[in-house]
């Protein structure tokens, strides 16, 4: 016997989430909520229990891709299923006419006397008074004796259909795309010689809630065909000679850990609302959390029990909600508030307007009201805008409460525009450091902070040479299990997922036919080879020296780390950074997936001193030796910010750029993948920067040319021996 879900209407806090995903339960439309917080904060728990709450529905008999029997889908693989086109017609009729009765009701509920007066005198204008206030008394009895019951036509009748809870589908993150959006039924080819089509996940998926933990750690491939089934509600195969489509409407929901990496800025924006949920600091909160979660997993059934009659309650508000939803208005006046808020966030694209007036209305009748109001429009914006105001992967989640306030207050009818201020708004560049542009010789110099970051920059691709078996990721080629299928083998694969399905057959097919059918033996399988990309270890060494520290160069250098921390960011690599600078070398990042981590020590860094070129090199190599025993398969790029001017011997009495070069060469041998980036400026020119990337057999990349934008079309920066 199966263990219950955790009863919705126990969980201790998290209001943000517990709302969203109810707004989403009485409007799919919306599209969907992304959780973001940290580990141990109950957001897998909240989000199965959603699905217990969701009301019974109506499947057509034998459909696994489950029709909905009162409308069932003209193109369902499944179908045509048996429908009755005169009932069909008169359930329209029906459901058209309630609809209208429903919304006449609700606006008689609301009017006066002396409006009921109003609208018997313009529905009956030649009768006589008397006429009159009998015809309002009756419109007042009308209202009064409550909505009009929902019609139950002949059409539910139409369809043999099975009564199931809506499904809460679970896509893992090791799933294949197979799994996901269907394939061939391998067993039906191989015993009856058709061709056939297993459903996936998100055919199971379809008027139920699709729940994607870890969203953020999904290959790339699945995110594709994730997106697009989101973005058109149906799901089109074309793949070894099966060509289907099918419905595909659901509730997406997606948690994730940003420390353990943010998400694709492309799958960010097609979850309608998102909340960050964390661990309440108040005792008090955190004891009733342990106490109930204690109760459940001493007796399961008997905690359900108990908070059984909360549990229908929400379900029944949830299910009244959505019969109400049709008939709720959207007044002008507050869709021009949410165009208003949208423009006062500078918010990109019109799905923030949609989603928020999707969500508006689902709270109105939520809360049973018949028309959309202003707090309405305030509780989808906080849910709504979060996510959408990132303009860069830096920038921290969340909401100005008073700049959401002050945007409402402004929202109305037009006015005339706000004069701009003057210039664009933007600060004038401080030009008062007399030190700007200025070299400053190495040496021992005063500890300085780091000058602000030069402007980013998109970055080039860099790339580690040959192909890997990594993370999957966004940078190098790799050999991955859920990638895109490059070829086949001459041997049977190692998983039943790995069949190269048409090289099989042709190599069963060479034998001939028996009894005029295809007979397949273990020596016919072929195995299919993947290929897809995968996230690095990218170290940056960044020399922070005397010799640096001039500010319009240094400035340069961190605005070129944090485009490449940004490039990393999209790129999903774990990132790491060694500073180098007065006696010796320092981790100012271990390797993490939080490259947001990275760019607030990069804010922090201290400048000036001597150059210990190869501490910091020899601190890089331990680094990356560690991070090879915990990750093995993730295979490291360092890139190495510097002019090259060591100026600090590992050993004494050696020569300063020797003892570099031959740190590097101990880089090269150790396999690793070097990119130097040389920062030397001014008219004379050393080259100590070319020499070590030499002795570290990578490539030399001016600080100039790391922009893509500078460079045509995408440049390899590390080639293959």
């Amino acid at each position: 016997m199966s263990t219950p879900a955790f009863p919705f209407s126990a969980v201790v806090g998290h209001a943000d989430l517990r709302l969203a995903l109810l707004l989403n339960a009485v409007h799919p439309g919306i599209g969907g909520v992304l959780v973001r917080g940290e580990k141990g904060t109950a957001k897998s728990t909240v989000v199965r229990a959603l699905a217990a709450l969701l009301p019974q529905q109506l499947v057509a008999d034998g459909c696994r891709f489950r029709c909905d029997a009162t409308a069932p889908d003209p193109s369902c693989p499944d179908g045509p299923h048996r429908t009755d086109a005169d009932e069909r017609s008169a359930s329209a009729e029906a459901r058209a006419r309630h609809a209208e009765e429903l919304a006449e009701h609700r606006r008689l509920v609301e009017m006066t006397g002396e409006e009921l007066l109003a609208e018997a005198r313009r529905r009956h204008p030649d009768a006589s008074e008397f006429r009159i206030e009998l015809a309002a008394r009756v419109l007042a009895e009308r209202a009064a004796a409550g909505p009009p019951p929902v019609p139950v036509t002949p059409l539910r009748r139409a369809v043999p259909f099975r009564l199931e809870r809506a499904p809460l589908v679970e896509l893992p993150v090791g799933a294949t795309e197979d799994r996901l959006v269907g394939s061939l039924d391998l067993e039906k080819v191989l015993q009856e010689g058709t061709s056939a089509f297993r459903p996936g996940l998100l055919a199971q998926a379809h008027r139920g809630v699709l729940y994607v933990d870890e969203v953020n750690l999904l290959p790339d491939h699945l995110v594709d065909s994730l997106l697009d089934a989101a973005a058109m509600g149906r799901v089109h195969v074309e793949r070894d000679g099966v060509s289907v489509t099918h419905a595909a409407r659901f509730l997406l929901v997606g948690t994730m850990n940003p420390e353990e990496g943010e998400l694709r800025p492309q799958l960010l924006d097609r979850f309608g609302l998102a909340v960050e949920v964390r661990a309440a600091r108040d005792v008090d909160t955190r004891v009733e959390v342990v106490r109930r979660r204690m109760a459940f997993e001493a007796d399961p059934a008997g905690f359900v029990a108990q908070w059984a009659d909360a549990e229908r309650d929400i379900a029944e508000s949830i299910e009244a909600a959505q019969q109400k939803l049709p008939a709720v208005e959207l007044p002008d006046t507050e869709l021009r508030r949410i165009a208003s808020v949208c423009a006062a966030f500078e918010v990109d694209g019109m799905r923030a307007d949609l989603v928020i007036a999707h969500a508006a209305r689902a709270h109105a009748a939520l809360r049973g009201a018949a028309r959309v109001d202003e707090e309405d429009v305030r509780v989808a914006a906080r849910l709504a805008l979060p996510h959408r105001r990132r303009r860069d992967p830096f920038d921290e989640p969340g909401i100005d409460e008073q700049a959401l306030e002050d945007a409402l207050d402004q929202a109305g009818p037009p006015d005339e525009p706000p004069e701009p201020p003057e210039g664009g708004g933007a600060p004038p560049p401080d030009r008062s450091d007399p030190s700007e542009g200025a070299e400053r010789p190495s040496g021992d110099g005063a500890t300085r902070p780091a000058p602000p970051p030069g402007q980013p920059f998109r970055a080039r691709l860099l790339r580690v040479p040959g192909l890997g078996e990594g993370a999957p990721g966004k940078r190098s080629r790799a050999r991955t299990d859920s990638g895109r299928v490059v070829r086949a083998t001459g041997s049977a694969p190692q998983r039943p997922g790995d069949l190269h399905l048409p090289a099989t057959v042709v190599a069963a097919a060479g034998r001939g036919r028996t009894d005029d059918r295809l007979q397949l033996t273990a020596a016919d399988l072929r195995g299919a080879v993947r290929e897809g990309r995968e996230g690095n270890l990218v170290l940056f060494a960044v020399d922070a020296s005397g010799s640096m520290a001039a500010r319009r160069r240094m400035s340069a250098v961190t605005g070129a780390v944090l485009s490449l921390l940004r490039d990393a960011y999209q790129r999903r690599d774990k990132v790491g950074m060694v500073t180098f600078r007065a006696g010796g070398a320092e981790v100012a990042l271990p390797p993490t997936s939080s490259v947001p981590a990275a760019q607030a020590r990069l804010a922090h860094l201290s400048t000036g001193g001597r150059t210990p070129l190869a501490d910091g090199l020899l601190r890089a190599r331990k680094v990356l030796q560690v991070e090879r025993l915990r990750d093995p398969r993730r295979r490291p790029l360092l890139v190495v910010l510097t002019d090259g001017r060591a100026t600090v011997a590992a050993r004494p009495g050696s020569d300063p750029v020797r003892d570099a070069c031959r740190a590097a060469a101990l880089l090269a041998a150790d396999g690793v993948a070097t990119v130097v980036v040389d920062c030397e400026a001014g008219p004379v020119r050393l080259g100590l920067a070319a020499q070590l990337a030499e002795a570290a057999q990578g490539a030399l990349v001016g600080i100039g040319e790391l922009s893509a934008d500078r460079v045509a079309g995408i440049v390899q920066a590390v080639w293959a021996a």
